[in-house]
């Protein structure tokens, strides 16, 4: 298993967000002076926090170190609840598993409904898919305490022979975002109906993800969101990269997004896309 020592966690910091209660039978200070807790079944995690959005051309780089022979290159999805993680992870299936060998692990608080989501519309054999209950602290599960997601994978990995794996987070609030032992490529998503301010609300998802999709764009007249200021602010938080406007429900902005995934997974195996 990965080691889950912090030092070079460094900006993956992070504040208490929504949905975040403390342990039941509360937190401790540990020997190196932070604030320890344990909760739903997670080993004692601490969260380190947040200075700053962080900064993407500073991001954690992929770990030079994998060899992708225990576990296949790894794709993190993450993002707000309800922004369309899952309806990426069907996309995403649907676009790429007639030529490459996939499997994907679904993470949701207390259920298991999102796996349930992809088994019933067919994006890959059941056997291909395994769904997480990470508990109350979602973001912990693909940073602080990986291990209830790396087991799964590591085991899909070997079982399917797979080329890629999908891995889509619990729904969290903007302070989330994958560690590097987990994802090799991670993909932030948020969605318009939240408002033109989220991108510049920033957060080490939408400052440090490899790609941001900004999904729902039908919706921006709905609920009053200027596409331009959101393509401004995507651009300004992130120093130029990349990020794709997107329906994913309607296949808008999929090729553009399987796209970057596979230049990404090109560069890190050596292998070329089919």
């Amino acid at each position: 298993m990965a080691s889950h020592d912090h030092h070079h966690h460094h900006h993956h910091h992070h504040s208490h967000g929504e949905g975040d209660g403390q342990a039941a039978g509360g937190s401790w200070v540990g020997e190196d002076g932070r604030v320890w807790h344990s909760h739903d079944g997670l080993a004692p995690h601490s969260h380190e926090p947040i200075y700053s959005p962080g900064d993407f051309t500073k991001r954690a780089p992929p770990l030079a170190s994998r060899t992708f022979t225990e576990r296949a290159f790894t794709v993190g999805i993450g993002g707000p609840v309800g922004t369309g993680k899952t309806a990426l992870m069907l996309a995403l299936c649907r676009f790429l598993r007639d030529k490459y060998s996939l499997a994907a692990v679904t993470n949701d608080i207390f259920t298991k409904e999102d796996g349930e989501f992809l088994i019933k519309h067919g994006a890959l054999p059941e056997e291909r898919i395994r769904a997480v209950e990470t508990g109350g602290c979602p973001h912990a599960a693909i940073r602080e305490d990986i291990s209830i997601n790396l087991g799964p994978l590591e085991e899909l990995s070997s079982l399917c022979k797979a080329d890629l794996l999908l891995c889509e987070s619990g729904g969290d609030n903007l302070a989330a975002n994958f560690s590097r032992e987990l994802a090799d490529y991670i993909i932030y998503i948020i969605d318009v109906s939240g408002g033109d301010k989220i991108p510049r609300k920033g957060g080490p998802g939408i400052t440090q993800a490899d790609l941001l999709v900004i999904n729902k764009t039908d919706l921006a007249p709905a609920v009053g969101a200027d596409l331009a200021v959101m393509e401004r602010d995507a651009l300004r938080m992130r120093e130029g990269g990349p990020f794709v406007f997107a329906q994913v429900k309607h296949g808008v902005g999929v090729e553009e997004i399987v796209n970057h995934v596979l230049q990404a997974w090109e560069i890190a195996t050596g292998n070329k896309r089919r």
